[in-house]
């Protein structure tokens, strides 16, 4: 069988599967439950300082799409509302029963350097195997000017984590917001202040919808919302391409990738653009700890099936293949083709081409039924009629052959530097 073991930034656990910094880990009984079901490792939630902050009821709001409940997860909470020694003693008490399991703390205090000494020896002493810091809150930490306020700062990110370097023997990662222009920037601070990982995706600043009864912001608190932190499988698509962009930017750097992993596909997804570790919350809190059992059993029969030994066989094997687009082959070509033995004659690829797209399927009676037929002269292999179909398999994208050398954007003849260069 395969081997799922993880070494991630000095941190061993016996698979890649870990549960976010969030409400699954805000106790020793919901930690517990999680390694009794296999989970590989926790990151507690977010600690501060004392006297612990206040939360409000509602917290949380959700999208559902097309049937799917929990397409999308907001919430409002802030970082544990439990008193910091309690966490502490929970948290030593844990890794002391579990030590073949991850446990990483997360941290969030003001952002001055004898705050964040103050709490890193207690820390510490409770035997956890490294910290998060906590840059990514976009809701009512930021406002006390943490969590988001820090991480959209590379200056900031870069000082903090340099304290907790200096201060504390313990790995730390760095959780990186997503509500910022290039995530480049805070990670290559993160990286220059000594920081052994970085995390992301933090969630993305959110309304997941307006109750127009009571002309409010969902989750609605008396009467009243705000935005919050939005995450689920949503979010996968945005946190799949800031994961890649670091790990093209900083090869062999270590990433743990949260947003939206729900299965055993997600996760192979993620290491195979450079993840160390993936981290889980929505789905867990969805479906419950004992998800990770079918991720483990996927992951693991999927990797058997490819002839890949071990995670690093294939971890950030798709960073090669993530380019920027002006180095994509502008003279590859696909056309759409239909399996008229699948075809059920519902006619939404014509009318998504139709109406649009390029007209590049025709809708034609053979022997009084309908026929659906790709025009080749005007398919553009733009994949709308595949991604409509609701028959798997049905239409598919074959390239075509071709004598032509590839050709970027680069050394096109319509580049508009190359048209300057001709003219002069």
């Amino acid at each position: 069988m395969a081997d799922l073991s993880t070494v991630f930034a000095g941190i061993r656990s016996p698979n890649p599967f870990w549960l976010a910094s969030a409400p699954p880990t805000d106790k020793a009984y919901n930690v517990v439950r999680a390694f009794e079901a296999g989970w590989g490792g926790v990151v507690w939630k977010t600690l501060g300082e004392d006297p612990p902050i206040v939360n409000v009821s509602s917290r949380y709001g959700a999208i559902s799409y097309n049937g799917v409940r929990v397409a999308g997860f907001n919430n409002i909470e802030l970082i544990t509302d439990r008193p910091l020694q309690v966490n502490l003693d929970e948290i030593r008490r844990v890794k002391r029963e579990w030590p073949d399991r991850a446990v990483v703390v997360s941290l969030m205090v003001p952002c001055t350097e004898e705050a964040w000494k103050a709490i890193l020896k207690p820390v510490e002493d409770t035997g956890c195997d490294g910290i998060e810091l906590n840059f990514g809150c976009p809701h009512g930490m930021s406002e006390r000017n943490m969590g988001a306020a820090v991480g959209q700062v590379p200056e900031y990110v870069e000082m903090v984590a340099a304290w907790c370097k200096q201060h504390s023997r313990m790995p730390v990662i760095v959780k990186l917001t997503p509500n910022i222009t290039n995530i480049l920037a805070p990670a290559r601070a993160a990286k220059a202040g000594r920081a052994d990982a970085v995390s992301l995706i933090n969630t993305v600043t959110s309304i997941t919808g307006v109750d127009l009864d009571r002309m409010s912001p969902e989750p609605v608190v008396d009467g009243q919302g705000t935005h919050g932190g939005y995450c689920g499988p949503a979010v996968k698509p945005i946190a799949l391409h800031m994961v890649g962009d670091i790990a093209r930017d900083m090869p062999g750097y270590p990433i743990s990738g949260i947003g939206g992993i729900a299965s055993w596909r997600d996760a192979a997804e993620f290491i195979a653009l450079g993840a160390g570790t993936v981290q889980v919350c929505t789905a867990a809190m969805h479906h419950g700890f004992r998800i990770v059992e079918d991720m483990i059993d996927g992951l693991s029969n999927w990797m058997d099936a490819k002839g890949y030994r071990t995670l690093d066989d294939f971890r950030g094997a798709a960073v090669k293949n993530y380019v920027h687009w002006g180095d994509l082959n502008l003279n590859f070509k696909t056309l759409a083709r239909i399996d008229q033995d699948l075809c059920i004659k519902c006619g939404l690829c014509h009318i998504a081409c139709e109406d649009t797209s390029h007209q590049a399927i025709a809708a034609r009676r053979v022997d009084g039924k309908r026929r659906y037929e790709v025009i080749d002269a005007e398919c553009v292999g733009c994949n709308l009629c595949a991604h409509v179909c609701p028959v798997d398999g049905c239409i598919s994208m074959v390239p075509q052959p071709s004598s032509l050398p590839r050709l970027v954007w680069g050394q096109h003849p319509n580049n508009p530097m190359r048209v300057r260069e001709a003219a002069e």
